[in-house]
């Protein structure tokens, strides 16, 4: 035991063995109830539109895990795979080396081996994430909304759209090139901040939601 103990407080497993309490103690609280599974930001829903888009941040550390190869999955999904990984082959890495050099090999190894791991648990977690949410966003088709920033065209915008059941969200949504206002067109056929706009296609490859002016008399009887 007091080997095992010197190996896993000593470096470089001593690196990932308070984050892994971390990791344990807050899965400890989401199965008792008392946190929500993603604390760091939904990763997931900077694939489906919802909330904030591409050029919106995503919570703590989202830009990284795209950049790494890790996006599309809940943050603390990625750390969960990531601080164990690194830890198990740094500990074992450890009781098989000695020296400062031999163990600063071992914590490379196990940084690179931990970012292929969970790299490869991500994918399928993505697919299975990913189904569901586009889905629910479907429902959003057909509805009203209301334009939450100052423009909306082919590339930008914005809306907060209420579902059925009471719920509301953030989407991101465009305008067709062809419906946005020009100069010398009727008045409050441009679409701003605070107009209605109606939702009438969504698009999976970008993640967005195609949009063109509505009159609020003209609503969707709700469901």
């Amino acid at each position: 035991m007091g080997e095992f103990l010197a190996v896993a407080f000593g470096f470089p497993t001593a690196l990932f063995s308070f984050s892994l309490l971390v990791v344990a103690g807050y899965w400890a609280f989401v199965l008792l109830g008392g946190l929500d599974m993603d604390l760091l930001g939904a990763g997931a829903d900077a694939d489906t539109g919802a909330g904030t888009g591409p050029e919106d941040a995503d919570g703590p550390g989202a830009g990284w895990f795209a950049f790494l190869g890790l996006g599309g999955v809940p943050g603390t999904v990625v750390l969960s795979l990531l601080i164990p990984l690194a830890w198990f082959v740094s500990l074992a890495g450890s009781a098989l080396l000695d020296g400062p050099l031999p163990r600063t090999l071992v914590l490379v190894v196990a940084l690179i081996a931990a970012w292929a791991g969970t790299r490869l648990a991500v994918l399928p977690l993505r697919r299975v994430l990913r189904r569901p949410a586009e889905g629910s966003l479907r429902d959003f088709v057909g509805l009203p909304c209301v334009i939450r920033t100052g423009r909306v065209g082919p590339d930008f915008g914005q809306a907060e759209v209420t579902a059925p059941d009471g719920s509301s969200a953030i989407v991101q949504v465009r305008q067709p090139a062809m419906d946005v206002a020009v100069a010398g067109d009727a008045e409050g056929s441009a679409l701003t901040a605070g107009s209605t706009a109606l939702i009438f296609d969504f698009d999976p490859a970008g993640q967005f939601f195609w949009v063109m002016p509505h009159d609020a008399a003209f609503d969707r009887p709700a469901r």
